[in-house]
């Protein structure tokens, strides 16, 4: 029998599927729109004042009058509003600062404001809304739901709370969804990752789970743990679980082994939050990419990755993308972001509507011989070579071996197998054929006798979880890198002997 919760949420899935067509069938509309807010809203900021905004009048002024900035560039800015002081970089003070942990600069204080806060909850339920008004699926509003994610405390500085995005998130889950909501308050505030895992395990078993939703790697923890105490199939565990919503990696290096896992397939949604902002979510269960969110306070620009470093390189916006292209994403918020680069690379899967894939980071990749390998490359030469055998991998990543003991350089893949393949020859000879299709360079230098073909190293059980552990960074928003240029991650992971 169906509740009122789930014959409500249609309509209003309903009301929201059209307000979302809306801005997305009118995309450079939207964004001019955008664009022109923010320049007015933050025209008498000192960040404002000091690049001239009375006088920005279209993309062209802007790209002449604010320059490019990562963290460290802006830090100057930010370290003036953690200092308390108004009207820095938007108006008045934030609501909170999102702290992360950057990999250069320490942690990073990343301001959300009261007109930031709402993108970062409502696109989250926009997209759940969305998959209802495709599917006509509502029942799981029903049952429980459980998102992974960091403590809810928070601290303050100089009048500005101050947590991880997660947590702040969890102070604005709606009323009508708190009662269905795990883990309970005192479990989410554990900060050990393994601790928690054990407690949500023992706080979900008995109960009806319709929704799960975590990075896929800390996810799997969780399953891994239940599959463990049970014996049984996390499908069989929650009958009712039909949907997995995940954001900040490419789900389909897990796909199999969480199909195993859960013992059968279930729908998914990606989300692209940050943050920075909600950038993007899937709208569609049947197309590739995710919506991309022109209509949440951000105005987005596009720099080609390959021209990236020079000095010449031309930022676009929104009218000008074309398909398939590797671009650093670029934003500008009513968080008080200005030109800012958030790192990630992007690709663009459809136009009409926008939609969008994450294909790396601009620090991700290999290049240590000339071949630009991102992350989007070696994901998909993973998935095509274990399609349709049995093989699942918990993990993995890449780095050069610029100095081997004997022959040509290679790229080493270092891989932890749920189930290690008879054959490691034969899947490194389908990655490596699958990366030459994808990737001219690398191509190039493998006909030239310049690489050898890739090798794979075997790591052990948990291997990842325990570097991840040894360098404080298990759990939350943390995530291995796909691929990197240097070895500093692969030397600390054990290999199976």
């Amino acid at each position: 029998m169906m509740s009122l919760k789930s014959i409500l949420a249609k309509p209003f899935a309903k009301y929201i599927y059209k307000k979302t067509q809306k801005w997305a069938n009118s995309p450079i509309e939207t964004q001019d729109k955008v664009f022109k807010a923010l320049i007015h809203s933050a025209k008498n900021t000192v960040f404002g004042k000091d690049h001239n905004f009375s006088n920005i009048k279209n993309h062209d002024d802007f790209v002449k009058q604010v320059p490019l900035r990562d963290y460290e560039a802006l830090k100057p800015y930010v370290e003036r509003v953690v200092a308390g002081q108004e009207d820095i970089l938007w108006q008045g003070k934030p609501l909170y600062f999102a702290k992360t942990s950057g990999t250069t600069s320490g942690s990073k204080y990343i301001p959300i404001t009261k007109e930031s806060m709402p993108s970062h909850v409502e696109s989250a339920r926009n997209a759940i809304l969305l998959y209802i008004h495709e599917t006509g699926h509502a029942n799981f509003v029903n049952g429980k739901m459980i998102f992974l994610q960091g403590s809810p405390i928070l601290t303050e500085q100089n009048g500005v709370q101050l947590g991880r995005l997660s947590g702040i998130v969890a102070h604005y889950i709606p009323k009508y969804l708190q009662k269905n909501r795990l883990p309970s308050w005192n479990t989410n505030c554990i900060e050990d990752w393994e601790t928690k895992v054990d407690a949500i395990v023992e706080e979900t078993l008995q109960e009806d789970m319709r929704i799960i939703s975590g990075i896929p790697s800390w996810v799997q923890m969780y399953f891994e743990k239940l599959e463990q105490k049970t014996g049984q199939k996390v499908g069989d565990i929650f009958k009712n679980f039909n949907l997995f919503i995940f954001g900040g990696v490419n789900y389909e290096p897990y796909r199999a082994k969480f199909e195993n896992l859960i013992g059968r397939k279930v729908d998914s949604i990606e989300f692209y939050p940050a943050s920075e902002g909600f950038f993007a979510y899937q709208d569609k269960q049947k197309e590739t990419g995710m919506l991309l969110q022109l209509n949440s306070g951000i105005f987005y620009e596009f720099i080609k990755a390959d021209e990236f470093f020079n000095e010449d390189a031309k930022r676009i916006t929104i009218k000008d993308v074309v398909l398939n292209v590797n671009y650093v994403m670029i934003i500008s918020t009513n968080a008080g972001l200005w030109a800012y680069n958030i790192g990630d690379t992007i690709m663009f899967t459809s136009l009409k509507p926008y939609r969008v894939i994450v294909s790396g980071r601009i620090k991700h990749f290999i290049s240590a011989f000339g071949e630009h390998v991102i992350g989007k490359e070696v994901e998909q030469a993973m998935q095509e070579a274990i399609a349709n055998t049995s093989i699942r991998v918990s993990e993995f990543t890449v780095a050069p071996q610029i100095t081997p003991q004997d022959g040509l350089p290679y790229h080493e893949w270092f891989v932890e197998f749920e189930n290690k393949p008879d054959n490691l020859k034969a899947l490194a000879e389908a990655i490596d054929e699958s990366l030459q299709r994808q990737n001219t360079y690398y191509f190039d230098l493998r006909a030239g006798n310049v690489l050898q073909i890739l090798k794979i190293t075997s790591v052990k059980k948990d291997g990842f979880q325990d570097y991840m552990k040894s360098v404080g960074k298990l759990g939350g928003q943390n995530k291995i890198p796909r691929l990197s240029n240097d070895r500093k991650i692969v030397d600390n992971l054990v290999p199976v002997k």
